[in-house]
């Protein structure tokens, strides 16, 4: 690319994330009304309350809605960097600061042979089409945090095995990415980080972990692959109901745990689908981590009892730091994703009393996004295992190195 016509892709690029960053900020901030229930709520009632608690000096023991490891307490807290400003609003700028240090990254990432924008455009694109409620979850600011992780992955394999840590802290799901890494100081450093941050907090706040008893008696949320068995169960005599439990809106009723169970199985499984890919995986590129890591989030989503329209985020980054890369496999399953991210935008906030209301829309949408969903999880594992499980052919017929040998890497 000539420098002027990479000069003007990035005014562009930057231009465009400047126009629809703002159009988010004018919503969050009401204003502009989008359509659909306030998302705001979450930051200006519950996670204002959550900081009350928080800054005494111990977690919210008693709130069933508190679901999150402790370091989660940080983007909770956050907001008191910028005491000149309302909490809801300290936030949303935080949020938009995380979103534009994810774009930096890329950018930063797009840098050198073979390697491409593709990915920042990605992220430019993908953020706005989920809508506002981006900007009222932290979930942006875990995600800028896997996003640095993934590509420190190649050349600081300790600074990422930190940030996969830390993330695991801050939301669970960063902690995913480390399946994906091949060198020893990554693990070695993901758990002397771990290790520490979580002692630290349990020494210094009472209820770190108290959110891992908070799990247990969840049902099947109404956004969820599950759900759909009880959205046209509704119309054929299923008496449970639809209720806000546990800070989301959920179905309870008979029959609903055994979807959940379902739910449990099927993500132990994709664990172990992962778990056995790592096992005989021999062929590594320089994206294949981020490819992994794209899997292994995507497996991870759709097979929840839980898919929030912020868990969107999650992928929109992770396959961002894939087109990051010009060889990665995970073009059409991020397309997949992308198209699937204005779909979750109409089904939340947009028409979610229909999603509520199981009627013929509500259950389009629904059946549309987790269909592309699912499509794109099966696309990118078999692009995944095709690209580095070497075919039964092309085994070798005498015995090679043992699979230690195959992926020790010096640290």
């Amino acid at each position: 690319m000539e420098p002027t016509a990479a000069r003007g892709s990035l005014a562009g690029l930057l231009g465009i994330w400047g126009l629809t960053r703002a159009a988010l900020l004018l919503c969050v901030l009401k204003v502009v009304v989008f359509p659909g229930p306030d998302v705001t709520s979450d930051v200006s009632v519950i996670y204002r309350g959550w900081y009350d608690v928080l800054v005494t000096g111990t977690f919210p023991q008693d709130d069933v809605t508190w679901q999150y490891p402790p370091a989660a307490a940080l983007a909770v807290l956050s907001p008191a960097v910028l005491p000149f400003l309302e909490y809801a609003t300290a936030f949303f700028v935080l949020a938009l600061v995380a979103d534009a240090a994810a774009l930096a990254l890329l950018l930063r990432g797009a840098r050198g042979t073979g390697r491409s924008r593709r990915g920042a455009w990605l992220w430019v694109a993908g953020v706005p089409l989920l809508g506002p409620t981006v900007y009222a979850r932290y979930d942006v600011m875990v995600t800028a945090v896997a996003v640095a992780a993934l590509l420190a992955a190649g050349r600081h394999p300790r600074l990422a095995g930190a940030l996969m840590a830390f993330g695991a802290l801050l939301k669970v799901w960063p902690a995913l990415l480390l399946l994906a890494v091949r060198r020893r100081a990554a693990w070695v450093s993901a758990a002397v980080t771990g290790v520490a941050v979580a002692g630290l907090f349990a020494v210094l706040m009472p209820g770190a972990f108290a959110f891992l008893g908070f799990q247990r008696d969840r049902g099947t949320e109404v956004e969820s692959l599950g759900s759909l068995v009880f959205h046209v169960a509704r119309h054929h005599g299923w008496d449970g109901e639809v209720l806000l439990n546990y800070g989301s809106v959920e179905f309870l009723g008979p029959y609903v745990s055994w979807v959940s169970t379902g739910a449990l199985f099927l993500t132990g499984a994709a664990l172990a689908w992962l778990v056995l890919w790592r096992l005989l995986a021999t062929r590594f590129a320089p994206h294949t981590a981020a490819d992994a890591a794209f899997t292994a989030v995507l497996l991870f989503t759709v097979t929840s009892r839980v898919i929030s329209p912020q868990y969107m985020v999650w992928l929109v980054g992770t396959a961002a730091v894939c087109l990051c890369f010009r060889e990665s496999r995970m073009g059409r399953p991020a397309a997949l994703m992308l198209v699937a991210c204005p779909v979750t935008m109409l089904e939340f906030p947009v028409w979610f009393g229909h999603v509520v209301a199981s009627d013929a829309l509500g259950i389009t949408l629904l059946a549309v996004r987790n269909g592309l969903l699912v499509t794109a999880s099966l696309l990118a594992a078999r692009a995944l295992w095709r690209a580095t499980v070497p075919a039964r052919r092309e085994l070798p017929s005498t015995p090679g190195p043992s699979w230690a040998e195959r992926t020790r890497v010096p640290s």
